[in-house]
């Protein structure tokens, strides 16, 4: 097979807030290279590298806001996030763990420090990427995963390190999490020298973000931490060397290849299916959320 060239590195672009909780990288959408059509079906990916909350009595974080048309998936590396929707999914993400919502039709949502863990406070990381619905699904009914690392299929690489596999397949073994394209989301951890094969097709989207440590692509882009790396859309393997012990995101997915309106909170394939979002909104349509 032929091998899937480095396209860009990208480095962590300035960190903003989102609310007072997530102190994030916007990778994606990022200019041209990462703009949601070229990252289909990645519409979003923001990532709250590592960041040190000091301790509080209020947690910190969003409050209610709505969500349709796509699936928010956060990804917990360090902290402990709550969560609470107006379909009645909700809990607590703790490290290693992961949220998969599907907001679809339509819900409010909130997110926030865990209470305990804002008491003593400490580093926070994690990924939250949102993935999009294909047309005939942006109106099902919302669903929650909630994906323990302990569900997680591991595939060990011997002194390599292992793989932990949240979606897609790996090495022929598959992840807990159910998607309604096909999509690929695992974490590579590797240990100082570890390599790491990977195979997808090449049609499909696929990016790499060094969540620790540094790495070398191919044998020969050295990629550093907090970095991310879009790969082209040719050939389909690509080996991962770790130089240091390192942990890295691996993603993958198909395009849909459908219009993409985005505005705000929603992303659906029409300018009329935003108006008629924010209607059903402004009427209450998303159910009730306290805030």
């Amino acid at each position: 097979m032929a091998t899937k060239k480095v396209e860009i590195t990208v480095p962590p672009r300035p960190a903003h807030f989102v609310g007072d909780g997530f102190r994030v990288h916007n990778f994606i959408p990022g200019g041209s290279r990462l703009d949601m059509k070229r990252m289909d079906p990645f519409i979003m990916l923001d990532y709250n590298s590592k960041y040190n909350f000091g301790p509080t009595k209020v947690p910190r974080g969003v409050g209610v806001h709505p969500h349709r048309g796509f699936e928010t998936v956060t990804i917990a590396y360090q902290g402990k996030v709550e969560h609470h929707d107006s379909a009645g999914g909700g809990g607590i993400i703790g490290e290693g763990d992961v949220q998969w919502m599907t907001a679809a039709s339509g819900v409010l949502h909130k997110e926030f420090h865990e209470s305990e863990w804002s008491k003593k406070g400490g580093i926070f990381q994690m990924v939250q990427l949102w993935v999009n619905l294909p047309a005939k699904y942006k109106m099902s009914t919302p669903k929650y995963q909630a994906i323990a690392n302990s569900d997680m299929a591991k595939i060990d690489l011997g002194e390599n390190g292992c793989i932990e596999l949240i979606a897609g397949d790996y090495q022929d073994q598959k992840g807990p999490a159910t998607t309604f394209s096909p999509v690929h989301l695992m974490n590579a951890k590797l240990k100082k020298g570890g390599k790491a094969e990977f195979n997808f097709p090449a049609h499909f989207n696929t990016a790499a973000l060094v969540i620790e440590g540094n790495i070398i692509v191919n044998g020969e882009e050295k990629v550093p931490t907090d970095h991310f790396v879009l790969f082209k859309n040719e050939g389909e393997t690509f080996t991962i060397e770790a130089t240091e012990d390192s942990i890295i995101l691996i993603v993958s997915g198909e395009p849909l290849n459908e219009p993409i309106a985005p505005h705000g909170p929603f992303v659906m394939n029409t300018r009329e299916e935003i108006v008629q979002a924010f209607d059903d909104y402004n009427n209450g349509k998303f159910g009730y959320l306290e805030d």
